[in-house]
């Protein structure tokens, strides 16, 4: 199935299917709150049938924007927005730990008739505006399938460290806050997936089940809101992933709020030594109607990486 793609240089790149339906918008303007962590973002995401499958700035975590790639704890630093996590004081607004991510520059930008790619240089810079790290992300649109109804986004992140010093990566629960170990790229559900139903290949468990655990995908999926249907969405790790020297770890809610992330820093810091890089690929698939174990297995090993 062929796509349409529309840069708004210095806004936005909008991926139009050949049906019709916007299935895709990446936004990297500066945020207009600071607070909330400026950065890109992927909304509105949604399926092949026009069905949202992304939220943004709901009332309960306003830094919550679509799908984004954030560091919750980063040597003292918070590249996620909102409030920050104090072991034994919980929550607080400070704002002067707030970072954000700065587009650079597009150095890679392809379209095909079925198939968008581009790379986009980012420089994570901290509150006090001293740049810690330069990041290469890669984004690309392909598997834009009709008949199966579902289209698929894979996302990178190689990030290199530009300090003097070590840069620390944890999460709440390397702070003291148990099972609150979200960071890494990061999806949030519209209120309609809010008791959404999580499942893993191996495993009926449900997502407070899931959390903290570790696997080559998980998939999550629910019944919308105003219209008749489902969605389903796919979260999987590249084969390179589960052998990462810093081990990945699901961070999945369906109550009080739908969240995925692929947590790089769940149970344990890491540090990032001057100079020094590291990366992931990831994939997600946006599919209309309520999938199950068996299907997500097969639409996946249909797409080798």
């Amino acid at each position: 199935m062929s796509i349409r793609v529309t840069h708004a240089h210095g806004d936005h790149i909008a991926v139009t299917a050949a049906n019709g339906t916007e299935i895709l918008r990446y936004v990297y303007r500066p945020d207009p709150d600071a607070f909330e962590s400026r950065k890109p973002y992927a909304h509105p995401v949604r399926t092949l049938a026009g069905h949202t499958v992304t939220g943004y700035r709901p009332s309960d975590h306003r830094w919550h924007k679509g799908l984004q790639m954030t560091a919750s704890h980063l040597s003292g630093q918070n590249f996620w927005g909102g409030n920050c996590y104090v072991h034994g004081r919980g929550y607080l607004p400070l704002p002067e730990r707030i970072g954000s991510m700065r587009h650079d520059g597009f150095p890679v930008f392809a379209v095909d008739d079925d198939r968008l790619t581009f790379a986009e240089e980012l420089t994570w810079v901290e509150n006090g505006g001293e740049e810690w790290a330069r990041e290469t992300r890669g984004l690309t649109v392909h598997s834009v399938d009709e008949a199966a109804g579902a289209w698929a986004l894979d996302w990178s992140i190689e990030l290199t460290n530009i300090r003097a010093e070590p840069l620390v990566f944890g999460s709440p629960t390397t702070e003291g806050r148990e099972l609150a170990g979200y960071t890494g790229l990061q999806w949030r559900g519209p209120r309609d997936f809010t008791g959404g139903t999580a499942f893993a290949p191996e495993s009926d468990a449900d997502a407070d089940k899931l959390m903290g655990s570790q696997g080559p995908w998980l998939a999550f999926t629910t019944e919308h809101d105003d219209i008749d249907g489902h969605s389903t969405l796919v979260f999987a790790h590249a084969p390179e992933n589960l052998r990462a020297r810093h081990e990945s770890h699901w961070f999945v809610r369906s109550e009080p709020i739908p969240t995925v992330a692929f947590s790089w820093a769940f149970f344990e810091e890491f540090a990032l030594p001057p100079g020094e890089s590291f990366a992931y690929r990831y994939r997600m698939v946006f599919a209309d109607g309520a999938w199950d174990r068996e299907r997500v297995a097969a639409h996946l090993e249909g797409m080798p990486w």
